[in-house]
């Protein structure tokens, strides 16, 4: 099992107490994500002008980017409710019917992790999706009938941070995709500019460009991050987090100024030392550092994939020149 990370990506229980608080509320007021923002502007406009409910929606891409906010401001926005599940919560069919039948008109159903729903879950939505209807088995046996249940007309929006994983049938009925991406230091400074003064955090401009360069293009981490260095300027300084103290607290967190923690940098030392630089298999490069290869997939390659480190090829990952200068070794001749 991975040890606990300062730079964690998945949601937990440290999040969920002041997560909520620092969410923002519209599409106004939330940073990054343009395109996203300007597409799902126009949709809620149109949507709400013909008096109808949104067409379902899909977001994709690294954990802690804000599929769940975005998802609760579209919700605001369109002035309906969210009721919030996830896949792996959710085992029978009967359970997923209830859930469809308790929505309101115009409602979002909020399903997070949507790529670990079963096989027979996910066939009741097909028809709830589509038709707005789902087909029930009324006694067994010979007497077996099947009764359709009209729904309300819902909006599904489904999060997943492996879209490869969902089956072709379901992704196929979302009327929207969009995968979010990695957000850049400038619009992380002002995310944590922002969470600093919700939270009575002062912070100044040097210290909180610091925290978003070290934030992996992660709001989550950002906030996190945050909440980690305000209480070492609290014990150890002043209480303002400027350049220096963020610095000293990142430093001590073995936050480097990448933004890669010793977990990140075990994988680039196995694949530089042990592999010479790769290709190495994801299986044997899992064994090699006791680490599952999901874990490795979702929350390791992605941002090391992002910022040049690692290069995926048929053969296996291959370490670029960039990894070799970042750990401190030559740069072979011909690296990835």
């Amino acid at each position: 099992m991975m040890e606990k990370r300062t730079i964690e990506t998945r949601f937990t229980s440290e999040d969920a107490k002041v997560e909520n608080s620092l969410r923002p509320r519209s599409l106004r007021e939330y940073i990054g994500q343009e395109r996203i923002k300007e597409n799902l502007q126009i949709s809620i406009q149109a949507a709400k002008q013909r008096g109808e409910s949104l067409d379902h929606i899909l977001f994709y891409g690294p954990p802690g980017l804000g599929k769940t906010t975005i998802s609760g401001i579209i919700a605001n926005e369109m002035g309906v409710k969210m009721r919030v599940t996830s896949g792996p919560a959710i085992e029978k069919p009967g359970e997923m019917a209830s859930v469809l039948n308790g929505l309101g008109e115009g409602d979002i159903l909020f399903v997070d992790e949507i790529h670990r729903l079963n096989k027979q879950v996910e066939e009741v939505l097909y028809p709830a999706m589509e038709d707005f209807a789902i087909d029930i088995l009324i006694g067994k046996g010979s007497d077996a009938r099947s009764v359709r249940l009209n729904l309300p007309r819902f909006t599904l929006v489904g999060a997943t941070t492996r879209a490869g994983l969902l089956s072709a049938p379901l992704r196929d009925r979302f009327g929207e995709i969009h995968r979010l991406e990695f957000y850049t230091p400038e619009e992380l400074c002002t995310i944590i500019e922002n969470s600093a003064v919700k939270l009575n955090v002062s912070i100044e401009r040097e210290g909180a460009y610091e925290l978003a360069r070290r934030s992996r293009g992660t709001p989550r981490l950002a906030n996190r991050i945050l909440k980690r260095v305000r209480d070492f300027a609290q014990v150890r300084y002043n209480g303002v987090i400027t350049g220096e103290v963020a610095n000293v607290a990142l430093d001590l967190m073995e936050v480097d100024k990448m933004g890669l923690d010793r977990a990140d940098r075990r994988y680039l030392m196995t694949l530089i030392e042990v592999f010479e630089g790769g290709p190495a298999g994801i299986d044997t490069l899992a064994a090699s550092i006791g680490e599952d290869a999901g874990t490795i997939e979702d929350l390791i390659e992605p941002y090391l994939l992002q910022n040049g480190f690692i290069n995926r090829t048929p053969r296996g990952r291959m370490a670029t020149a960039r990894a070799y200068e970042h750990m401190g070794f030559a740069v072979p001749e011909d690296p990835a």
